[in-house]
């Protein structure tokens, strides 16, 4: 620490106590408040618009390099003659543009500075690029009979640069002042850290299809789930679009070179890990290639390559794979999946925490929501409606004792076991409406339109009879998928039977 014989320096300081710290008390109050602003450790400081030099040689005695600036070639020179002995370097320029090409520093100071700036938005973006990070930027302003910068003025410019300000008075402490003082008098400092902007990572995840089966892979040897299945997989890196993401990790990791064009999208998964930072995941379908089979790229990180049910998915899997993959085949199109910090990565069963679906807008009304065939062996329309549907690129759907269901977008196909009972000779009946009959037999069909929304539904079935339309009792059969949506069904005079869904 430079010692200073102050007795000797007192003359060099100006005559005025609130600029020149020519009185010892304000001098040793100034030195206390910049012993709380400046780094406990040697640091290199840039004082612009340092006047005679007063701040800079409290700063120097302090054991800081300093670089002190101001235009003024007089105020230069006292500066020079009241730091000589501390290696301070004095130079002449502009405070808003100051003359140390390259040079970055710990800190900056400017006292009673910023107000006097033509443009101090450009000398603040200047001023923050000349600090280390971390760094800090500390400012003494104030408003003196209405002329100066208000606090909250200088703090709203400041805040395009950090959010770290801190504002401390100084009107209160007439110690700093050499007497008492009754307007805005203030500090504020900065520190050089950009304002904080929310950030996720981005994962993709690809659902190959093969019919009804999908692609998993078993993690191995990669420190998080190892030993549970999940899709291929991978973060996109800075600079890449998504879809491209998925086209490298799907050919990093099994092999298969996609195109553009073979990839959909599927879901939107906002998803957070046990004691993790939340993620988005995109998830992207594509139809397997028999040419192009996958292969197993990257053993060092996967034990095995299988394919699996998408309706009968196993359970040794990554939670948010899982639900994401139930919520593909469910039609979802956006789902949040949050793990507390207690939870486990695996997937679990009879566990409660599950993926939150978005709501998103509903079909228009009048859009095929879905056909229900009556089948007499359900095992045999299985085999066949599947593979076919599965051709067509429907996704298993609804899965319940006496049928099976495939959806493709917001619609879907379903088969349901329909015997015709022993004592009807009629293969095209359809519910009697009293409530007794059986559903429709097989080789007829029930067609379901959406609905808008629940009043809309109401309307439609209130109008219904005046125009030939017989309202049905519910049929009895839970939606499988839970979707929680309201029905009603009506059957016209020849006995054909509509199903119509709102939301």
């Amino acid at each position: 620490m430079t010692t200073i014989d102050w007795d000797a320096a007192a003359d060099s300081f100006d005559e005025e106590p609130d600029h020149g710290l020519r009185d010892p008390a304000v001098r040793d109050a100034w030195a206390r408040r910049m012993e709380t602003w400046l780094p406990g450790a040697r640091s290199s400081v840039l004082d612009l618009g340092c006047g005679t030099g007063s701040l800079a040689l409290l700063v120097a005695c302090q054991g800081h390099r300093v670089t002190a600036v101001d235009r003024s070639p007089r105020m230069v020179e006292q500066a020079r003659a009241k730091l000589a002995g501390t290696g301070t370097e004095v130079l002449v320029g502009d405070a808003g543009d100051p003359p140390v090409g390259t040079q970055r520093f710990d800190v900056i100071l400017a006292r009673h500075t910023v107000w006097l700036l033509p443009d101090p938005v450009a000398a603040l973006r200047l001023w923050f690029s000349l600090l280390r990070p971390g760094g800090r930027l500390v400012l003494i302003e104030g408003v003196w009979n209405g002329t100066g910068l208000p606090a909250a003025r200088l703090t709203a410019l400041l805040a395009e640069h950090t959010e770290r300000v801190h504002h401390e008075p100084l009107s209160g402490d007439s110690g700093l002042w050499g007497r008492e003082v009754d307007d805005e008098r203030y500090a504020l400092v900065a520190r050089a850290e950009p304002p904080h902007r929310h950030t996720e990572v981005v994962d993709v995840h690809l659902i190959l299809r093969r019919g009804s089966e999908v692609l998993l892979a078993r993690r191995a040897g990669t420190g998080y789930a190892d030993g549970l299945l999940h899709a291929p997989s991978g973060h996109a890196e800075d600079g890449e679009d998504v879809r491209a993401a998925m086209i490298r990790e799907t050919a990093e990791e099994i092999g298969v070179e996609l195109a553009p064009d073979e990839l959909r999208v599927a879901l939107v998964m906002q998803h957070r890990g046990p004691g993790g930072n939340p993620r988005m995941g995109w998830f992207f379908e594509a139809d397997l290639d028999p040419g192009r089979p996958p292969r197993n790229a990257e053993p060092d990180k996967c034990s095995e390559l299988a394919w699996y049910p998408l309706d009968a998915l196993p359970d040794d899997m990554v939670a948010y794979c899982r639900e994401g993959l139930d919520g593909y085949r469910a039609g979802q199109r956006f789902l949040i999946h949050w793990h507390e910090d207690a939870d486990t990565v695996a997937y679990a069963p009879r566990g409660t925490r599950r993926a939150d679906p978005l709501p998103v807008s509903a079909a228009p009304t009048g859009r095929l929501h879905h056909v229900r065939l009556p089948v007499r062996d359900l095992a045999e329309a299985v085999a066949e409606w599947g593979w076919l549907l599965g051709r067509l690129g429907h996704v298993p759907y609804q899965r319940w004792a006496q049928g099976r269901s495939w959806r493709h977008g917001d619609s879907h196909v379903a088969v349901e076991h329909a015997p015709v009972p022993p004592d009807s000779g009629n293969d095209s009946g359809n519910d009697s409406g009293d409530g007794s009959g059986d559903g429709p037999r097989p080789g007829t069909g029930r067609l379901g339109f959406h609905v808008r929304d629940r009043a809309a539904l109401a309307a439609l079935v209130a109008d219904a009879p005046a125009h030939g339309w017989r309202p049905l009792p519910p049929d009895g059969r839970a939606a499988a998928d839970g979707s929680g949506c309201r029905t009603a069904r009506l059957a016209d005079t020849a006995g054909h039977e509509v199903e119509l869904v709102a939301p």
